[in-house]
């Protein structure tokens, strides 16, 4: 597992991104999956405060299981592409206070699909050493050709010369998401998890169930 301070700059926090992308590893996903928990958070407080919430659900039926939430005090500025410092303590502490380990993670946000191929699924994978997904509504870095606009179509997300990722359509007709390998994933592992819990809506279940959770638990500090 994984272990560093968080109260750095953002200078060192850039120098710690490359060096951690080197311990992430791409290796197909092992055992049987039948948990997974989405991740997803929020500011509160005029964005002094962060909310992170847990959702473990049932990989047969994408039924609940789990809920878990936290709030901190948000420590680290905002700077684009160190996202992850800002939000990945908040996501961790939800996370382990789970009342189960999940069998497989997935983000709302990027995984590899980041100019230093350390997003937030990556540092949150590394952290908890867990299979982990990233799977954004937008594009952080990359190119990419048009995706057709069927649900499972997909392209490559690609950033110099690089496969870094998959641009997904989860339903037909509807902006695709940006998936990519978190950590002990591979792209195909990636993909297929993704469309298999996106039963009827965009996002995976498990993270639209944690979108839902933390917008409710940040709009009561408004």
């Amino acid at each position: 597992m994984l272990y560093h301070r968080w109260d750095i700059t953002p200078r060192r926090a850039i120098a710690l991104q490359r060096e951690l992308a080197s311990r992430v590893r791409i290796e197909p996903i092992r055992g049987p999956v039948r948990t997974v928990a989405g991740v997803d958070c929020a500011f509160a407080a005029g964005g002094a405060r962060i909310v992170a919430a847990a959702v473990l659900c049932d990989t047969a039926t994408l039924g609940v299981i789990a809920t878990a939430h936290v709030e901190q005090p948000c420590r680290f500025p905002y700077v684009p592409g160190l996202l992850s410092f800002r939000e990945a303590p908040a996501v961790i502490a939800a996370v382990e206070r789970l009342t189960d380990r999940p069998d497989l993670l997935m983000c709302d946000g990027q995984g590899m699909a980041h100019p230093r191929r350390l997003g937030l699924a990556c540092h949150v994978g590394l952290w908890l050493d867990l299979p982990t997904i990233g799977t954004a509504k937008s594009r952080l870095c990359g190119e990419h050709k048009p995706v057709g606009n069927n649900r499972r179509c997909r392209v490559q997300l690609r950033h110099k010369n690089e496969v870094i990722g998959a641009v997904l359509r989860t339903r037909t007709g509807v902006k695709p998401l940006y998936v990519s390998v978190g950590h002990r994933a591979t792209l195909d592992d990636a993909v297929r998890w993704t469309l298999r819990c996106a039963r009827k809506y965009r996002l995976a279940e498990p993270v639209r169930q944690a979108h839902m959770l933390v917008t409710s638990l940040s709009r009561k500090d408004r």
